[in-house]
């Protein structure tokens, strides 16, 4: 990982574009990104005027830089009418979300077609296709963010979605997102009947070192961000570490009787930037 260190949502909370009432009041809620979604939640009779609601919502975010769409898979015609809508919408999301995709050439593409109408959102990919996980490495290194998509994957699979189907999958994302500095964000949580599934699952991916959580519930936010989010006394450890290695001049220090040394400052460093960063975006609060 290089250069200066991205700004990564903790939370997404995803809402369809079913009406703008519906949209804005999600705006309420405590997510670092609140996702419209023109995809799975909308019916194919129902695309084009969620389309409309999704651009009358744009226009009216006070912070459309951490407002995300999900778009269609790019080879439909359905994500022909969604690009029309973005490139045309005066206001335009600081992150699109690619569903279904297969390579990094498609990343690419997309990029290209929204520069060429002036846009320049930060682009996320669904990881949901084998193409997918296999091509994991030029995904993270073209994409600004992977999102795990575990039901479409675990189909495909003919799987259940739990940890173990999963697991794979997630570990590639997380060392192809950790050498490319990509964000890396886990699904969705399916288990509702479970309470504790929640903290327990969101527990295990920051362990994997996955950064964010996505959500489809308002009601799950406070666990994810109490997991994921920048913890005060984990940044002053940080600070710390990184001040006794320069006070070793870049050698072996002992803090709080635990031997640090490059790794641990470089690791230190890498915390703190990250977190600063998430507070400089994201640490005012709701999106409206």
């Amino acid at each position: 990982m290089t250069g200066a260190a991205r700004a990564i949502p903790r939370s997404i909370l995803y809402t369809p574009a079913l009406s703008p009432e519906r949209v804005m009041k999600a705006w309420s809620y405590d997510a670092d990104v609140h996702l419209i979604d023109l995809e799975d939640s909308i019916p194919p009779a129902d695309k084009q005027a969620a389309r409309t609601v999704c651009r009358a919502a744009l226009e009216k975010s006070a912070q459309p830089a951490n407002i995300a769409v999900r778009m269609n898979e790019l080879g439909s015609i359905a994500a022909v009418h969604d690009v029309l809508m973005l490139t045309d919408s005066p206001v335009k999301p600081g992150i699109v979300m690619m569903t279904m995709v297969t390579s990094a050439a498609e990343i690419d593409l997309l990029r290209r077609i929204l520069a060429s109408a002036g846009a320049h959102p930060e682009i996320y990919v669904t990881v949901e296709t084998i193409e997918a996980v296999t091509g994991i490495d030029a995904l993270a290194a073209a994409a600004d963010g992977l999102v795990l998509g575990s039901a479409d994957l675990a189909a495909t699979l003919g799987v259940e979605i739990t940890w173990e189907a999963l697991q794979a999958a997630r570990q590639a994302m997380a060392m192809a997102c950790a050498r490319h500095g990509t964000a890396c964000i886990d699904t969705a949580n399916f288990r509702l009947a479970e309470p504790a599934a929640l903290a327990e699952e969101t527990t295990r991916v920051r362990a994997l070192g996955f950064h964010g959580k996505a959500t489809v519930h308002p009601g799950e936010l406070d666990v994810i961000n109490r997991i994921l989010r920048p913890r005060p006394e984990e940044l002053a450890l940080a600070r710390r570490v990184t001040e006794a290695v320069t006070a070793a001049d870049g050698g072996i220090a002992v803090l709080d009787g635990n031997m640090v040394g490059p790794p641990f400052a470089r690791l230190a460093r890498a915390t703190v930037a990250r977190e600063d960063a998430w507070t400089n975006r994201f640490g005012g609060g709701a999106a409206s």
